[in-house]
């Protein structure tokens, strides 16, 4: 059984309980790889472009005033750890930026730092508002979880706030590792199977990253076929051997017929992976949970992943994987 809104919202209120504001320094100057953005004063209106951006700023205590729509069927494209956090109607936006649907939000700044803007949209949102973009030298899409919710932070001027549920989440996966010493120095390959093609997540990508943060790390086949900062690659049928690695996470939308798709690769059973019981299949919910990779949705990633991770890792295909 899925866990409802109401069991999210339990299990994760002591860890990202409402921390009172602190007081931060304005005007604010912060660096991205388009430009400059300075932010003149503390925000009150704040829209998210980030596919998985308003996360943050709920937990910070922020109601943001326009939220990006990725995916899910959830009210105001919020889903279950966070819609407890959303007390307005922001703006929804769907497809390609609508910069009119973003000037009449009214927005004092617009957070863009998992957003995969252009320099031109950059442009052009800069007179709407200040826009927070992502540093020089980082993909659009690899900026690390914690650096997500430092950013946001500071440009909302809650950086303290930030701080301390970072903090709170490290603790969290510090007592993991603890708990399970043998992760360390083990690989993991975060897979997936979407238009006919299988493909996997890189080193730069969130998913990847937050398992680093575990103890695991991309197998070096994986990286080694894509360039700087390219979050994820597509590859054929034949070379799935790639992705082999000591625990296989194949990320699904939680239907029957991704899973079996994926069931029936042809060389699925030569991975190692497969016949010594490795693999992990996540559901819709945990998928996006560990897709969002925020403040909001990894205290409840973590709890699904470690015991799906404990059972996979020791090679023991008798050892059932929790689905």
């Amino acid at each position: 059984m899925k866990p409802t809104t109401r069991t999210l919202a339990t299990a994760l209120g002591g860890l990202l309980a409402a921390l009172p504001a602190a007081a931060q320094d304005f005007p604010l100057t912060l660096e991205n790889k388009f430009g400059t953005t300075v932010i003149e004063e503390a925000p009150e209106r704040v829209a998210s472009l980030d596919f998985n951006g308003a996360d943050n700023l709920l937990a910070l205590g922020v109601q943001p005033v326009a939220i990006r729509y990725w995916y899910g069927d959830y009210e105001n494209a919020v889903w279950p750890w966070a819609d407890d956090r959303l007390k307005t109607t922001p703006a929804i936006l769907r497809g390609d930026l609508n910069f009119e649907q973003i000037a009449a939000a009214e927005p004092d700044v617009i957070i863009a730092l998992w957003s995969g803007i252009t320099e031109q949209e950059y442009e052009r949102l800069s007179l709407i508002a200040p826009v927070v973009a992502v540093p020089e030298g980082v993909g659009d899409y690899s900026l690390p979880w914690d650096e997500l919710a430092l950013i946001a932070g500071e440009a909302v001027g809650r950086l303290d706030e930030a701080e301390a549920q970072v903090a709170e989440i490290e603790a969290e996966m510090a007592a993991i590792s603890d708990r399970n010493p043998g992760w360390e120095g083990k690989t993991a390959s975060v897979a997936y199977y979407w238009n006919d093609n299988p493909g996997v997540y890189t080193g730069a990508d969130i998913r990847p990253l937050l398992l680093s943060n575990l103890g695991l790390s991309t197998p070096d086949a994986v990286d080694a076929l894509v360039g700087d900062n390219q979050f994820a690659v597509t590859f054929s049928e034949e070379e799935l051997d790639i992705i082999d690695a000591d625990v296989l996470v194949w990320v699904t939308d939680g239907s029957d017929g991704q899973r079996s798709r994926i069931e029936e690769l042809a060389l699925r059973p030569a991975l190692t992976a497969h016949r010594e019981g490795r693999e992990i299949f996540t559901d819709a919910l945990l998928t996006g949970a560990f897709s969002h990779g925020s403040l909001l949705s990894i205290p409840y990633a973590l709890g699904e992943l470690e015991p799906r991770i404990a059972a996979a890792i020791d090679g023991d295909p008798a050892t059932e994987v929790p689905d």
